[in-house]
């Protein structure tokens, strides 16, 4: 914070409609760091990450798809992004990507991607549940049962449809990661739904992992903090979106490659003894969990 508690201009003002082209964003996020030497920690797995086209998904499936991973992309209907995230899978990294459009916050959707997703590739290792939808309200009063509801089959709805689904296509050794947010501990005076669904992703990550212990299915989670999305020009005014993440300790706002390999990490056997945990690149930002 600047003094007079006013926050620092991070970007430069910018909106976009919902839910956000990551190619009409200024700065362009980063999303890869191509010097980084591959290890091979995925090598010949099968990954299906929703909200892969863009943000902290792209910048997943990239890392994934660089560490020996074919990749399977669920998004909205942002065509562009996915198109581009698959080139460079396919033509960069050398792997393969299957594009699965559609809305998640249905559930015959979230069973369908699944289906697909082992029909291309026969199996799932590694599911990464990480698309989200928030709208910005100043008061409960303010928030919308449509929006509500919204928010929650998007952002925890799916995460139970999706995974009861892959389940039967994942074996001993998979593992799931799920996103949550640093507002799933600190909570957020203008979007109450959003946090509310992250505190439950948090809640389902552990529960799961206690579920599917016997199983040999490990099941983390990441708790970013603010990071730059689309999902913040299509959510936010322009001013605000401009100041996003101004008001972390690092006064600054997080890239997407900075996170990614906390999904990495928990992805491969490196966190062979990790499960019901959540990591926190947020910034610096103390929480507790």
């Amino acid at each position: 914070m600047q003094k007079g508690g006013t926050k620092k201009q991070i970007t430069k003002p910018q909106h976009q409609p919902r839910p956000g082209l990551e190619q009409r964003m200024k700065p362009l996020p980063v999303f890869d760091r191509p010097e980084a030497t591959a290890a091979s920690k995925l090598k010949s797995k099968i990954a299906l990450i929703t909200g892969g086209d863009s943000g902290i998904g792209k910048a997943v499936a990239v890392l994934f798809a660089r560490e020996g991973a074919d990749i399977a992309i669920s998004y909205l209907n942002e065509h562009a992004d996915a198109r581009e995230t698959k080139r460079i899978i396919e033509e960069e990294c050398g792997r393969q990507c299957l594009l699965l459009p559609g809305d998640i916050s249905k559930e015959k959707h979230c069973i369908t991607i699944v289906k697909k997703t082992i029909r291309e590739y026969g199996r799932i290792d590694i599911l990464v549940n990480n698309a989200a939808v928030h709208y910005e309200n100043d008061g409960l009063e303010k928030l919308s049962t449509r929006e509500m509801k919204k928010t929650f089959e998007t952002n925890i709805y799916s995460y139970f449809w999706i995974t009861k689904a892959a389940l039967g296509g994942m074996k001993k050794g998979g593992c799931i990661v799920n996103s949550t947010s640093v507002t799933a501990y600190r909570g957020s005076s203008t979007l109450i739904d959003y946090a509310a669904t992250k505190g439950a992703i948090v809640s389902f990550t552990r529960s799961l992992a206690s579920n599917l212990m016997k199983k040999k299915i490990r099941v983390n989670g990441v708790a970013p903090g603010p990071i730059w999305t689309p999902l913040i020009p299509s959510s936010f005014k322009a001013t605000k979106a401009a100041q996003h993440g101004s008001d972390s300790p690092m006064e600054r706002v997080g890239q997407p490659a900075e996170i990614a390999p906390c999904y990495l990490f928990l992805a491969c056997e490196d966190s062979s003894y990790m499960s019901g945990q959540i990591l926190h690149p947020n910034g610096g930002e103390v929480v507790n969990g």
